[in-house]
């Protein structure tokens, strides 16, 4: 979707980001905010963080805007993520506070979009992965695309889904929010809409005439000019082996079944998760039940931030991210290797 917004003047405070990298503007009845770092598929950092929650502090009694809608700049996406560029710094700096007040700042604003006494219209084109989904997928009124590609990467980088996510994935149906979480898998409008990631779709040629219509009425009477019918969900026809094998107790038992249950795809999501850093798949596997087991989004936003200061003191979450995003090897070095030599005691993150 292009965006062209004229950053508003004195009402939002920049922060620590230069006022370019979040654009704001109001249209007609819609307080507007862009993420503007293209070139990072709008990667969020700490100031952008503090400036999206100052839009909404402005808006939230501003009788003149009726709802905020959030969007990225560029052709790429709406958000890849946060920096994690800086929360590698963080990690090897010795001292990982800066990750830990990044963190803390990120995941209040998550728990305050998801509270927005407004509507809040995420319009979730293109890339949407970790930060993005915190800052997407707890809007009340969350669109797709068919440009759509959703995730929450984080095992990838020996991390753990956080923003919100291991919320969002526990109360998919079945098991597909545990298959989401441990294989890092990134789906498209369809499955987003099935997981409950999602509540519209509406081709991309659409969203500026979508946008323009919000600036004057309300979001029912918009969506109905524009909605329409999504792609299929693809995970749907494998359910069955989905919920079976990520029903074991254990890691390494989702595995031992994938590999036996005698479906190609099955055993190519087995050589996905192995590949994972081994202590992130066994945190994520603990964080997404027991975010099952606690009632609202501010308790799992909680246990995440507690996940999250754990893992950035862990070898693994520096090594993911020299190895995906620094040197770009692809070779990481997973401490330990292997799920079977994982310490059981990686659940006391949690707590």
């Amino acid at each position: 979707m292009r965006v062209s917004v004229t950053p508003e003047t004195g009402e939002v405070p920049t922060g620590e980001v230069p006022a370019d990298e979040v654009l704001t503007e109001r249209r007609g009845r819609v307080g507007l905010i862009v993420l503007n770092r293209p070139k990072a598929i709008n990667a969020l950092t700490h100031g952008m963080v503090r400036q999206i929650a100052a839009a909404l502090d402005a808006w939230e009694h501003d009788d003149g805007v009726a709802t905020v809608v959030i969007t990225g700049a560029g052709e790429r996406g709406l958000c890849a993520g946060g920096d994690i560029v800086a929360i590698h710094r963080s990690a090897t700096s010795g001292d990982p506070r800066a990750a830990e007040d990044f963190w803390r700042d990120e995941y209040r604003l998550n728990a305050r979009i998801a509270r927005y006494a407004k509507p809040y219209v995420a319009l979730m084109d293109g890339i949407v992965m970790g930060g993005g989904v915190g800052v997407s997928a707890h809007g009340s009124v969350r669109i797709v695309t068919e440009r759509t590609r959703l995730a929450m990467p984080e095992t990838a980088i020996g991390f753990v889904p956080d923003v919100g996510g291991t919320y969002l994935l526990s109360r998919a149906p079945g098991e597909l929010g545990t298959h989401l979480a441990l294989t890092a898998d990134s789906v498209g409008a369809g499955d987003a809409l099935l997981c409950g990631l999602a509540d519209h779709f509406v081709p991309s040629e659409r969203l500026d005439a979508l946008l323009d219509d919000l600036a004057v009425l309300d979001v029912p009477a918009a969506l109905a000019r524009h909605a329409a019918d999504a792609p299929p969900a693809a995970l749907a026809e494998h359910r069955d082996w989905i919920d079976d094998c990520y029903a074991a107790p254990t890691a390494e038992a989702i595995v031992e079944r994938l590999l036996a249950v005698g479906v190609v795809a099955a055993k190519e999501t087995a050589e996905r998760i192995t590949a994972k850093s081994p202590t992130a798949v066994t945190a994520t596997l603990a964080s997404v039940r027991r975010a099952r087991e606690l009632g609202t989004l501010e308790e799992v936003l909680a246990q995440e931030y507690r996940v999250s200061c754990a893992a950035v003191r862990h070898p693994d979450l520096a090594e993911g991210i020299r190895a995906q995003v620094i040197d770009k090897d692809r070779t990481p070095h997973w401490q330990p290797a292997a799920l079977r030599d994982v310490d059981d005691a990686i659940c006391d993150w949690l707590s």
